[in-house]
């Protein structure tokens, strides 16, 4: 049972993996996306209901969303219509992302990502994005999204530089426990 979270979690990777070989929108594509979704929203509170939840899990669960949102973003760059400044604002919050993986790594010497409210709410944006692009403005869509995951790359790197720990389960910069 205690590996049951990890595996999950596991399972996410290797999905998103296969959606680099998916017609991108899909039918077959879209429902592999979803068990993508299900597996981020399972592993988390299977780890917590069993007393499994671990600081490997939780990295291993940061590297999962990770490796969904580059593929995705891979898949599906051709249907998102970006402009030269998108793409280099998206540049942007991926040096800004990248400051904080090396500021972790320097300060605490492991890896880390802080599941802050403005995180989950940047990856529940990316997670949408490619169920919602036939319905919504694609400019719109995506300014809202870049600007919610600019917020929280910043957010993230101002608390790992001003904390003496990693506390990967802060909730936010100015939300209280």
């Amino acid at each position: 049972m205690k590996l049951v979270p990890n595996c999950i979690t596991l399972s996410r990777i290797g999905l998103a993996l296969l959606l680099l070989y998916l017609a991108p929108l899909g039918t077959g594509f879209t429902l592999v996306y979803l068990l993508c979704g299900i597996t981020d929203m399972l592993d988390g509170p299977i780890a917590r209901m069993t007393g499994t939840v671990s600081s490997f899990g939780a990295k291993l669960d940061s590297v999962a969303d990770m490796t969904l949102a580059g593929t995705a973003l891979y898949t599906l760059y051709p249907f998102l219509g970006l402009t030269l400044g998108l793409i280099l604002w998206i540049a942007l919050i991926a040096v800004i992302r990248g400051a904080s993986i090396l500021t972790a790594l320097r300060k605490f010497s492991t890896y880390g990502s802080i599941h802050t409210y403005g995180n989950k709410l940047a990856g529940l944006l990316l997670f949408l994005t490619p169920l919602l692009l036939p319905y919504v403005n694609q400019a719109i869509w995506t300014i809202v999204v870049c600007l919610v995951a600019t917020l929280s790359a910043i957010e993230e790197l101002i608390l790992l530089l001003i904390s003496s720990e990693l506390q990967l389960d802060l909730k936010g910069l100015y939300v209280r426990r």
